[in-house]
């Protein structure tokens, strides 16, 4: 009998799948493969919610899990995920950089705001009242981590590829059952896909569209991330990630001229260089009304488990949820009510 099966291999799923395995578990993932979000995400991670000034919820701890969980997936992989980059703020007026200086003197913040104004001496960038730097920020190559560890998981014959089949899942107070292969719990991690699981598709899931550019820019030279009215993160090559868009409407994973014009509208707000489109691609992020995960085990068994909602974050919150509900399962402790689907079932008794 498997300890596990994990629906979902993006990066709530790899996430939960390697927590588990660093503790000697026995895993299958079913995965059809189908497009993730997880795949054309920035990837970006960043302690400081910065339209706010306000700290990320329990950061502290989630970066803390995340630098050792993604260096240990990089020398089992024998790749680099995790780029450690500065990010800068661009400032748009005295008043944004005043609101920094209040920000930057709180306890909670001054760990990861510069308090010195960084000026711009790059031609290729506009930014009149300079920048403030971010500490610990960075991204995770989310793409390749995907492929290389999927790649993992079938050399060691620990992947089913197909759609899970609802109706080959049957479950008792002791274990669950799928297609034959028994496990101790089953843990769904399918991201917006969750709408169609008949255990949690109640849960308020609002799936947020996302739209990326790759953009060439030989001229810029930029190394660090810079977040203005887009972010533009260097990602080797001369080549450069812009994004995001939000849109709440559209649930497809097809791109548009729509979000093309959005992104190429605040990238030539930054730059005033000639720059080339390479790739320009969607997803749907697992977003919450709350803007909290979706953690916990189904009213219908406590062998049944959603791990979903990352939202924008999933970097960092990937590998904290991971630990949080493996601890939650193999030791009884209790879920944070932040992020426990105990707070919406509790609403409707």
């Amino acid at each position: 009998m498997l300890d596990y099966i994990i629906v979902g291999s993006g990066l709530a799923g790899i996430s939960f799948a390697e927590t588990v395995l660093q503790k000697d578990k026995t895993i299958l993932v079913v995965d059809s493969e189908q497009r993730s979000s997880s795949l054309v995400a920035g990837g970006m991670y960043n302690p400081v919610v910065l339209k706010r000034f306000t700290e990320v919820w329990k950061v502290r701890e989630q970066l803390d899990i995340a630098y050792p969980f993604f260096k240990s997936l990089e020398d089992k992989l024998q790749v680099t995920l995790d780029h450690k980059l500065p990010l800068l703020r661009r400032f748009s007026s005295v008043e944004e950089q005043n609101n920094w200086f209040e920000a930057s003197d709180k306890p909670n913040l001054s760990t990861y705001l510069s308090s010195q104004l960084i000026k711009n001496v790059n031609q290729g960038v506009h930014a009149p009242f300079s920048f403030g730097e971010v500490f610990e920020t960075g991204y995770v190559d989310t793409a390749l981590l995907i492929e290389k560890y999927r790649s993992y998981l079938k050399s060691s014959k620990q992947y089913l590829c197909e759609d899970f089949d609802f109706t080959e899942l049957t479950y008792n107070s002791d274990f669950v059952t799928y297609k034959g292969i028994k496990a101790k719990n089953i843990v769904f991690a399918e991201g917006y896909g969750m709408l169609a699981n008949p255990f949690f598709r109640d849960l308020p899931l609002d799936g947020t569209k996302g739209e990326l550019l790759i953009v060439r820019i030989p001229q810029l030279k930029f190394d660090e991330i810079l977040k203005a009215g887009v972010f533009l993160i260097p990602i080797g090559n001369d080549l450069y990630k812009v994004g995001a868009t939000y849109d709440w409407e559209d649930k497809t994973d097809a791109v548009s001229e729509k979000g093309k014009e959005e992104l190429l509208e605040g990238l030539k707000s930054v730059i005033n260089l000639e720059f080339e489109i390479v790739e320009h691609i969607a997803g749907v992020r697992p977003t919450v009304k709350d803007r909290r995960p979706l953690v916990g085990h189904a009213r219908e068994s406590s062998r049944i488990h959603v791990l979903n909602g990352l939202g924008t974050r999933g970097v960092l919150l990937g590998p904290f949820l991971a630990r949080e509900l493996y601890q939650n399962i193999e030791q009884g402790v209790p879920l944070d009510v932040n992020i426990s689907i105990e707070r919406f079932y509790k609403k409707k008794l």
